[in-house]
């Protein structure tokens, strides 16, 4: 896996530092949802069932350089904003 600074930096953040390298690469291999942002970047969406929450990474235009992971607490299935 290929990191970006912003991903180092934050990685030392209280609510970051307990975010598994394994979960983060589940999320990256089988995402639950996807989307591209309008500046070309990739946020993949899963399920950690060990924490019960939604993990969201972020993605570099390149698909693979991560850029960010984080606990989403607002996350929405797509099918609920229809």
């Amino acid at each position: 896996m290929n990191f970006t600074r912003y991903f180092h930096h934050t990685r030392a953040r209280s609510d970051r530092k307990d975010i598994r390298m394994e979960w983060i690469q589940r999320v990256v291999d089988t995402p639950d949802r996807e989307e591209r942002q309008k500046d070309g970047r990739i946020r993949r969406w899963a399920w950690i069932s060990e924490v019960k929450k939604h993990l969201r990474v972020v993605l570099l235009e390149d698909g693979q350089t991560i850029h960010n992971a984080f606990f989403d607490r607002d996350y929405k299935d797509s099918s609920d904003e229809d």
